[in-house]
Formats: C-alpha cells, structure tokens, sequence
C-alpha cells in the first residue's frame, strides 16, 4: 500500500495539469479576459431579432445571443441603451441591462441578454460585411 501512494499522487498531480488545458476551447479567450468596460463597447449590428453582434475597443468582437424575439433592433434608426449591473465591467451575459429604443419618440423595450459570447478571428471574418459592426 505505501508504494501505491506515491503513484497516486503522482497520477494525481498529472491530472491536474492536464484537465484544465483541455477545459479550454482552443481559440476561445478566457473568462477574464472576456470582461471590458462599458464605455469600451463601439459598435453593433443585429443580423436578426434574437443575436446582435457588438465590437469594443481593441477589434474584440462578441456575440449577444437575446433570450426572446427582440424586433426592435431591426428598425432604421434604433439606438441600444446599455446599462451595467454593479461596476462598468462586462464579462458576461448577466452583466447586461439591454434597451433598445426604435428611435427618439418611441418607448424603449427591454431586450434579455442569454449568452455573450467572444468571437474568435476566424468567426469575425465569417461574418457577412452587412452585419459586422
């Protein structure tokens, strides 16, 4: 039995190495590194009522996948009104406090951010140039 244990700690310590590289997508950013401030946030596009796709400084691209239909983000002349929930760090979908107004007269609706998520280089290139913000 005393011989067994410095083999299973040894099995042990090799897991741990190993198991959070695989963990991580390839070519998916951090946890960490996903967070931005919002006044970082630049651009948006919405390619239909239920994804906008955002950039922030520093030509970092996300994609905000909303939790029900949300029309108005289709119209001519809609503006978002983000808002944050605690600090000005975003880093997640929960962190979004998303309205989108269809222009200066009309009442804002709440739009349910479901997912945020980092875009890698190869899925920013794949977006169509009408829908790359």
């Amino acid at each position: 039995m005393k011989k067994l244990a410095p083999a299973l700690l040894g099995c042990t310590a090799l897991v741990a190495l190993i198991v959070p590289t695989l963990a991580q997508e390839p070519g998916r950013a951090t946890a960490s590194s996903n967070c931005f401030s919002i006044h970082e946030f630049q651009n948006w596009r919405a390619p239909d009522d239920r994804t906008l796709y955002i950039r922030v400084v520093g030509k970092r691209y996300y994609r905000l996948d909303l939790g029900t239909s949300c029309p108005e983000i289709k119209w001519p002349g809609a503006h978002l009104i983000t808002k944050t929930r605690g600090t000005e760090s975003v880093c997640s979908a929960v962190d979004w406090d998303l309205k989108v107004s269809p222009g200066p007269s009309g009442l804002a609706q709440s739009c349910i951010v479901r997912t945020m998520t980092p875009l890698t280089s190869a899925e920013i290139a794949a977006i169509p140039k009408a829908h790359r913000p």
